[in-house]
């Protein structure tokens, strides 16, 4: 026996045995006319048998018997690769037809080159970004930084991705296990590795609007490291889209991706640009608008930060349950509402909260402070109050 052959010949008792076993002795009924049926599918032709050739593009693992020493194919011509790809639509779209299966396919990253001079004037400049760090503490450090520069139009339609970035760095520290475990980015990997300010600089001079899915997160760390960020608006892929009321039950891209019928390779921040970005560009409802264009509406609007001073203890419940985040060290609970709802959260305070509410302090900003740590977590002196 040689090579892969080995794996599939018996015994010559064994082989015997098998062989009468196929012609009926000792084999109950049913088995036979399962058999039967089964060689009598017409369009199912040698079930058992390998359908096809494998094929490896690098050459790596070579058919028995189907090449010669040149490495070149003998026998039948292989079909154009597009073809194959129909014909693997084609038996995606027959399994997802009887309702029992559900096909994933790859996600096909977009790298579109810059705008033509016919259709830049009606295009606006946005980046999606990503990063990957040591950890999740405030002590952190960048691992790895990606950008995907992309132009839209009004209306949340992506016309093009123009530039991807892509770079690791040197953390100074070494990266945990776990980490290492969760994005394969390695302490060999970014050994005396540094990213390029000026590089950076240069990629996201002139965009209008910041991108990322959790930007509170990657906002902190990059504004940390790149002070030139803190100037942009920044957008959130993760809250300043209503998921929800389009029906998806996770808002993690992962999950968003699978619901959309996506695989990709995720915690590797290019990738993780690339597929939300994709998501953004799809309609957010069938035959409605992106969901780039809801963050797009959404961004645009002002934001409060509302604090509740002196908020009964005993209405803490109530408060969590509303999305109110509690500042151990000021002792007050605060939430960031759209501006044009201030008012109505006022009164759910005077109804729910407070027997006789305060005049209660709050921040007003936009996009350009929306996500950053420079928005504070305690009242600031001197605060409106209304």
């Amino acid at each position: 026996m040689r090579g892969i052959p080995h794996l599939v010949e018996r015994p010559a008792r064994a082989s015997r045995r098998f062989d009468r076993f196929k012609a009926g002795a000792g084999r109950p009924a049913w088995i036979g006319a399962t058999l039967a049926a089964k060689v009598s599918v017409p369009d199912q032709p040698r079930l058992f048998e390998a359908v096809g050739e494998p094929e490896r593009a690098d050459g790596l693992f070579p058919v028995p018997g189907r090449s010669g020493g040149d490495g070149k194919r003998r026998g039948k011509g292989r079909r154009p690769a597009g073809d194959a790809t129909e014909d693997l639509e084609a038996l995606a779209a027959r399994l997802e037809s009887t309702g029992r299966y559900r096909v994933l396919r790859r996600f096909e990253t977009r790298l579109d080159g810059p705008p033509r001079p016919d259709e830049a004037a009606g295009l606006r400049k946005g980046v999606y970004l990503d990063v990957e760090t040591t950890g999740t503490a405030p002590h952190d450090r960048i691992t790895e930084l990606a950008l995907l520069v992309f132009h839209y139009d009004d209306s949340g339609r992506v016309a093009r991705v123009s530039q991807a970035f892509d770079a690791l760095e040197d953390p100074g520290r070494r990266i945990p296990a776990e980490v290492v475990a969760l994005t394969g980015i390695t302490d060999d990997m970014v050994r005396g590795k540094r990213i390029d300010d000026g590089e950076v600089e240069a990629i996201v001079r002139g965009a209008e609007i910041v991108v990322a899915h959790n930007a509170g997160f990657d906002r902190y760390y990059v504004e940390s490291r790149f002070p030139f960020f803190r100037d942009l608006p920044w957008a959130c892929s993760v809250n300043d889209v209503d998921w929800a009321a389009a029906g998806f039950r996770s808002r993690r891209l992962e999950q968003l991706a699978l619901a959309r019928g996506y695989f990709y390779q995720a915690h590797r921040a290019i990738h993780d640009c690339h597929v939300a970005l994709g998501l953004l560009g799809d309609p957010l409802f069938d035959g409605g608008p992106t969901a780039l264009s809801d963050l797009l509406a959404r961004s645009s609007r002002e934001t409060v930060r509302l604090w509740a001073e002196g908020s009964p203890f005993e209405k803490k419940d109530e408060l969590k349950a509303r999305y109110y985040r509690w500042n151990g060290q000021a002792k007050v609970w605060w939430r960031d509402v759209p501006a044009d709802g201030h008012e109505a959260e006022l009164e759910w305070l005077a109804s729910a909260v407070y027997t006789r509410r305060p005049p209660l302090p709050y921040l007003r900003f936009d996009a350009r402070l929306r996500y950053s740590p420079r928005v504070p977590e305690a009242p600031p002196p001197g605060a409106e109050r209304l």
